[in-house]
């Protein structure tokens, strides 16, 4: 099975390697103090290292390296949801925690813990004793996910407009022009995080978290790609889509309400003059 779709992800989010147990100690001065222990049992280091439970040590605070493993599991996350928005993680193929590991530099065990999460987000799907599926998405999919964010964002961005001060928006353009600059560079991971921030952004002044968490894992998910293989075509969608969001801000601090009305209903896809 060839994995070599995420290798240019793999180069760019490299992860250093980590310090072990015993060269932090060495560098805190603690003679061991709060580490796993070396001497004890393979099977109990691993379960201790995994945040099990064991029976064969006294408890002790956390262990620094656990801290750093979840870094190390953040940084391949990222650069996972990378590849799959550019389409270097193909669409139906199935792909392997040790390989990507290998790949990454690093062991199965933070790539699979990020696939795992990846598939709670939808992206992929497990496959026993083989590895994860990149899900393939059909059009109808994406066509339900933009009617479910119009749903839920039309409405709260039209009454914000209604009711915030004017000037309030004016922190809503560095998030816009950093869209365009992404936009600009041609590369769809990071567009797509602007993207989400301007989003995110926008809901903010709602004041509910539970909205902003989740508009922003649909629109993470509408961003994954329909079609198998690189993402190319441009940046001219990309630039468009960012244009938007300076005119909107653009109304939205001139107090311009039914330019705003307009601007949202053309970015989510409404019919213009219709409702959600």
């Amino acid at each position: 099975m060839d994995q070599a779709g995420p290798r240019q992800a793999a180069a760019a989010y490299r992860v250093p390697a980590q310090p072990g147990v015993a060269d932090v100690d060495r560098e805190r001065g603690r003679g061991g103090t709060g580490a796993v222990r070396r001497d004890m049992a393979p099977e109990t280091e691993a379960g201790a290292a995994r945040g099990e439970h064991t029976h064969s040590e006294t408890p002790i605070p956390m262990p620094r390296p656990v801290v750093q493993r979840a870094s190390v599991r953040g940084q391949i996350l990222d650069a996972l949801r990378a590849a799959l928005t550019t389409g270097e993680l193909t669409p139906g193929e199935v792909y392997s925690a040790p390989a990507l590991g290998e790949q990454f530099g690093v062991s199965a065990t933070p790539v699979r813990e990020a696939m795992q999460q990846l598939a709670i987000e939808g992206a992929v799907e497990v496959v026993p004793n083989r590895g994860f599926r990149v899900v393939r998405r059909g059009a109808r999919e994406l066509a339900e996910l933009a009617e479910v964010r119009a749903l839920l964002q039309v409405p709260v961005i039209l009454r914000l407009a209604r009711t915030l001060p004017a000037d309030s928006w004016a922190e809503l353009r560095p998030l816009a022009e950093e869209t365009a600059r992404a936009a600009s560079a041609g590369c769809r991971a990071t567009y797509g995080e602007a993207d989400r921030a301007f989003h995110r952004g926008m809901l903010g002044p709602a004041g509910n978290e539970q909205l902003v968490q989740v508009a922003d894992d649909l629109h993470r998910r509408a961003q994954l790609p329909l079609h198998a293989g690189p993402v190319g075509g441009g940046c001219g969608e990309l630039m468009a889509d960012a244009e938007e969001h300076i005119a909107l801000v653009d109304a939205l601090t001139a107090g311009d309400l039914e330019a705003v009305e307009l601007l949202v209903q053309k970015h989510f896809g409404v019919p213009l003059g219709g409702s959600v």
